[in-house]
């Protein structure tokens, strides 16, 4: 067997143009396939971190009624005793070191106006110290400062833009209460974020959940309590974990606690962009192995007339059949290995980098940030190389199977 793979060895470095257009053509496709797998995934990433951290959590607690009437953000369908849900959820040692952050918040729907102008706007709060982890508008302050105290709120640049505000302006709230009661309050505008998202920053402004219980009189409750993990895949298990360790609380007969993949239309947009994903790359993967038969075929058909001879000298149909079979993966282990390092460096630079489509999504609603990056895992890199060496073994089987058959005396005529 080692004479076989030094042969092999030999005719590809032999053939220096042949050689390398076989390696080049694998390693092609398997850098498209590489790029393609983190590009995708991390705007399925991007996807998913954005909808959960904005709208659902990994995890969400609400009432079964709050469910119902979700898309009129209900503030009379609450959790009644928030801080008793958060305590269980971070006291199960199944979720130790697994979460990442258990906040609860307050979601409601009203009208700002400065003047003759008027916006619809949406309410957000929760624990502030807290929302920086999820929404990050700490970092994306553009003008004033972060929350830091009662009666304080932050806006989205367009919204604030759209409404005439700046920092230092008081901005007054007139909304329903849980009592079904209208409120008013008047809060100090400390801050303008723009985070790049546009349903944010058009039309959402931020107050701490401590003024959002007492302005909308929830005495106590809360809308949602969100959990983020460290591992969004791993939210129908913690879900399940925390339904467990809800179920003896008072009044946990009437929470229903969900996973972001079961809560509205969103995760079935990322589901099926994951199933076109993996279409693609079939496509891609049949394409790249189409090629290397292809040229594989070639390599045969032009070596007829040494395939004529080597069998002439004794050399058997089977070992016809290593030769080409070690050739091909030779081939294919040189090509998929360079493949998958090139993919993995476009991989890493675009997730440094990415690419920015705030053009091209300025006017989109879905919580999606226009800056796509991609995922560098370099194991997702090993995977690509051991698929194309793999392909590239297999398709050798065709091509070295026919050349094996061949008789020598008609190889030899053929070129002769």
């Amino acid at each position: 067997m080692n004479w076989i793979l030094g042969m092999a060895l030999r005719n590809i470095k032999r053939n220096k143009r042949r050689t390398a257009l076989a390696v080049s053509s694998i390693a092609l496709s398997v850098m498209l396939m590489t790029f393609l797998g983190g590009f995708v995934s991390g705007i399925l990433d991007n996807m998913v971190r954005n909808l959960t951290r904005s709208e659902t959590g990994h995890v969400r607690v609400v009432t079964k009624g709050f469910e119902a009437r979700s898309r009129f953000m209900p503030v009379d369908e609450l959790v009644p005793d928030p801080q008793a849900v958060i305590a269980a959820i971070e006291g199960i040692p199944e979720l130790q070191g697994r979460l990442s952050v258990v906040s609860q918040r307050m979601l409601f729907g009203t009208l700002l106006s400065n003047g003759p102008n008027t916006k619809a706007a949406m309410g957000f709060s929760g624990d502030p110290e807290k929302e920086k982890s999820l929404l990050n508008l700490d970092r994306s302050i553009v003008d004033g400062r972060y929350l830091s105290g009662p009666g304080e709120a932050i806006l989205g640049k367009k919204l604030a833009d759209a409404l005439g505000f700046t920092v230092g302006d008081t901005v007054r709230v007139v909304t329903q209460g849980s009592d079904y009661g209208l409120r008013l309050k008047r809060f100090t505008v400390t801050g303008i974020f723009s985070s790049g998202l546009y349903q944010l920053d058009s039309t959402v402004f931020q107050v701490p959940v401590s003024d959002a219980k007492d302005f909308l009189r929830t005495d106590g409750g809360a809308q949602q309590v969100l959990v983020m993990l460290k591992n969004y895949r791993d939210a129908d298990d913690a879900a399940a974990l925390i339904r467990d360790a809800l179920a003896g609380l008072p009044g946990s007969e009437d929470l229903l606690v969900q996973p972001w993949t079961a809560i509205g239309d969103y995760p079935r947009l990322i589901r099926m962009m994951a199933g076109i994903y993996e279409y693609v790359f079939f496509v891609v993967a049949f394409l790249g192995a189409f090629i290397i038969t292809n040229i594989l075929m070639m390599v045969v058909l032009e070596r007829r007339r040494e395939i004529g001879i080597l069998k002439a000298m004794g050399l058997k149909r089977r070992e016809v059949l290593r030769l080409f079979l070690a050739e091909g993966a030779v081939m294919g282990g040189i090509g998929s290995g360079i493949g998958a390092m090139l993919g993995l460096g476009l991989c890493y630079l675009f997730s440094i980098y990415g690419l920015d489509f705030s053009d091209a999504m300025g006017s989109l609603t879905f919580p999606i940030d226009p800056i796509f990056y991609a995922r560098f895992n370099p194991l997702d890199g090993l995977k690509m190389f051991a698929i194309g060496l793999v392909v590239s073994m297999v398709m050798s089987i065709s091509p070295s199977w026919r050349a094996g058959r061949m008789n020598a005396v008609d190889a030899i005529k053929s070129v002769a």
